[in-house]
């Protein structure tokens, strides 16, 4: 990755992606905050499928704007807080929500701020992101934490709010039995927190496993790769965290008839998955999950606070703002030694 002109070491500089496949440091000055806003100095970043997809180009033209610093998973201390905002928030350990929505509109006004009408806007992919020293934003998108709380397994609460909106829709209740398809960073944190619904059964199907002892830990009774379930079946509740292609047609056929599936992964354009017919006849509800809404974050957020959900042990890697190419061809090369890639300004 390119340095900024003036030499700018990545101590004090931010990634900027000029457009697809164009990185590079750029000199950061924090932007002070304006009424309502607050000044965040950063920890840590994680890095994400969707940062690849915006540094290869992949995403759809309402979704990404150039040139933005990347940055949508992260965790931070506030230093400032703008007119508006109490004094309090200063110096309280945080996370931030990334939908920037408009708080007005009939979807804000029921909880989906995730569908706001105003149009998308998210940190990290319209709106300056985290891959920074510091990040301004709206205070009232901050999730405080404990003052004892680790900043680095925080940084993977945004994942983890994503996957608590899917736990919210799951709806499992003692005795259920409950599948995962997907063993990435998603699929793990869905084993904690669907543990936590006291599941007679939690199976965890993926590709990796390697990671089937970990999953043991976080709740999983059993593990599955994602080309040997044949014959598996009858499960209450199945949430997809692959997005992979035939992920969401796997998962479906995990269900009993009457069964409920959440997809939280998204698939290739185009990808032919889930049969309609199979849907009616086995009268299968279905629930999706982009983004988390407010109620997801308190979720995600509360558990953690609670010690009920360690991210801690997902993060295999810690890494500069300078790497940040080196920590995209990390999560690419799929390595099954690689898990969570965080980044440190």
């Amino acid at each position: 990755m390119n340095a900024a002109p003036d030499g700018t070491e990545a101590a004090g500089a931010a990634v900027v992606l000029d457009g697809p496949g164009a990185a590079r440091l750029a000199a950061h000055a924090p932007r002070p905050p304006g009424p309502g806003e607050a000044l965040v100095r950063i920890h840590a970043a994680g890095i994400c499928g969707s940062d690849r997809e915006l540094y290869q180009g992949n995403r759809p033209a309402p979704y990404a704007r150039y040139p933005v610093t990347p940055g949508h998973e992260w965790s931070g201390t506030v230093v400032e807080a703008g007119d508006g905002v109490p004094e309090a928030v200063v110096g309280r350990k945080v996370v931030g929500e990334g939908f920037r929505n408009c708080q007005v509109c009939e979807r804000c006004h029921t909880g989906d701020t995730t569908l706001c009408t105003a149009g998308y806007a998210e940190t990290g992919f319209t709106e300056p992101g985290a891959m920074a020293p510091t990040l301004t934003l709206p205070a009232r998108l901050l999730h405080p934490l404990p003052d004892e709380a680790d900043l680095t397994a925080a940084a993977l609460l945004e994942p983890a709010a994503c996957v608590a909106a899917a736990a919210l829709r799951a709806r499992v209740r003692p005795g259920d039995r409950v599948a995962v398809v997907g063993d990435g960073t998603l699929g793990m944190l869905a084993v904690q927190l669907l543990a936590l619904g006291s599941p007679a059964e939690l199976l965890l199907v993926g590709a990796r496993p390697e990671r089937a002892s970990l999953a043991a830990g976080f709740g999983a009774t059993a593990y599955r790769h994602h080309r040997e379930t044949e014959g598996l079946g009858g499960y209450d509740t199945v949430v997809e965290a692959a997005g992979a292609p035939g992920a969401a047609r796997q998962a479906a056929g995990l269900l009993r008839r009457g069964g409920r599936l959440v997809l939280t992964g998204i698939p290739p354009a185009g990808a032919a998955e889930l049969d309609p017919a199979a849907l009616v006849f086995g009268q299968l509800r279905v629930d999706t999950v982009f983004g988390a809404p407010p109620a997801a974050w308190a979720h995600a957020v509360r558990t953690f606070a609670a010690g009920l959900l360690d991210p801690l042990p997902l993060v295999t890697h810690r890494l500069p703002l300078a790497e940040f190419e080196k920590a995209l061809a990390l999560v690419a090369d799929g390595d099954p030694a690689v898990g969570k890639v965080l980044l440190h300004p």
